[in-house]
């Protein structure tokens, strides 16, 4: 099982224990739950708070529900362990993600390209100030980046901004996506769209929580691996990279096993991400995922092709195949995020 299998197998599990018995027959089956990672210090891999959905229309405690589906939950395969903490928490312990997993069941989805970058209209607050003076630059960009999460994870009632010039595309986004208090850019930053440049801008804006500042720095303008924002678009080059240099060498990516804990387990968590950040309003936690996923590539970057006069083997074929798949994902994100990911740097 995927991290992204594991929101269906929770609901399934509601809708199982209800039909059952196990939970009372009034008792509310969620269309959609959340299931993110684990905190740090927390138990197992990932967690859902699902019992506490459940429990009021279940007419018990949210621990009771929780006992319940664990027990279901545990005879899932591809579910090592389950656990219930606190008041009713559900964590869980899955096996390390393998690259033909992580690339053929969907978790590299064309979701976020066909969406985003081919039919969304990438809103710029440079183009837009005329048309809702009411909202600071970054009001916008943020409201506008939750919209395109929304509509990642097929959340219906959202504006779409396909073909839509300005500002229009967003107008009556508070009744949208609830009330979402974000703090404007600082007046001693002054114009970070003309200092920093719209890219750079959006990314400072997106990386931290709504409601806090964004901090601009010039290390925004720096192409230097202490640059976050420079990472993630060089990452996503060097994927491009990659196999521009395979073509080259004569071979191309092909799905197989790869030894890439850390890599794969970042795109296997990328669903869970992206689902996390819409429901929570969040863009910085996309931010977040990016620079987990830029990281990991360009550590493993150095294993993908032969080196001297090693010949190409169905090693180096998976090996490209995850790294193309990395720079699908970080294209997407990007995307996402309002920001461009230029195929070379």
């Amino acid at each position: 099982m995927n991290p992204a299998d594991l929101p269906r197998a929770v609901v399934r599990a509601v809708r199982c224990a209800v039909a059952d018995g196990e939970l009372a027959a009034g008792a509310g089956v969620p269309e959609r739950v959340v299931v993110e990672r684990t905190r740090p210090g927390g138990v197992g891999d990932y967690a859902t708070p699902v019992a506490f959905q459940v429990a009021k229309s279940a007419g018990c405690a949210p621990q009771a529900v929780a006992q319940v589906l664990a027990r279901r939950l545990a005879q899932e395969p591809g579910i090592e362990q389950v656990e219930v903490t606190g008041p009713g928490f559900l964590c869980f312990v899955l096996p390390a993600p393998t690259a033909p997993g992580v690339i053929s069941r969907g978790i590299v989805d064309d979701i976020v390209i066909r969406d985003v970058r081919g039919g969304a209209a990438l809103l710029s607050p440079a183009d837009t100030a005329d048309a809702d003076a009411s909202r600071g630059p970054r009001e916008r960009v943020v409201h506008a980046c939750v919209l395109r999460l929304l509509r990642t994870q097929g959340i219906q009632g959202v504006q779409s901004t396909q073909g839509i010039q300005g500002v229009q595309g967003i107008q009556g986004v508070h009744d949208e996506i609830g009330p979402l208090t974000v703090a404007p850019v600082a007046k001693r930053d002054g114009d970070v769209l003309a200092r920093y440049g719209r890219d750079a801008a959006f990314w400072a804006m997106l990386a931290v929580p709504a409601g806090q500042t964004p901090a601009f720095s010039e290390a925004l303008l720096l192409q230097s691996e202490a640059s976050e924002f420079f990472r993630v678009r060089y990452a996503h080059a060097r994927a491009h990279a990659l196999v521009r240099n395979a073509d080259e060498l004569g071979f191309h990516p092909e799905a197989g096993d790869v030894d890439a804990p850390a890599l794969l387990r970042a795109l296997a968590d990328h669903a869970l991400v992206l689902e996390a950040a819409a429901h929570h309003r969040a863009p910085e936690r996309l931010v977040r995922q990016l620079v987990d996923v830029a990281d990991a590539l360009l550590d493993f970057q150095y294993r993908v092709l032969p080196k001297g006069d090693e010949k190409p083997s169905a090693a180096h074929r998976a090996r490209l195949a995850l790294a193309e798949a990395a720079g699908t994902v970080l294209a997407g994100g990007l995307a996402l995020l309002g920001i461009d990911a230029p195929t070379r740097l």
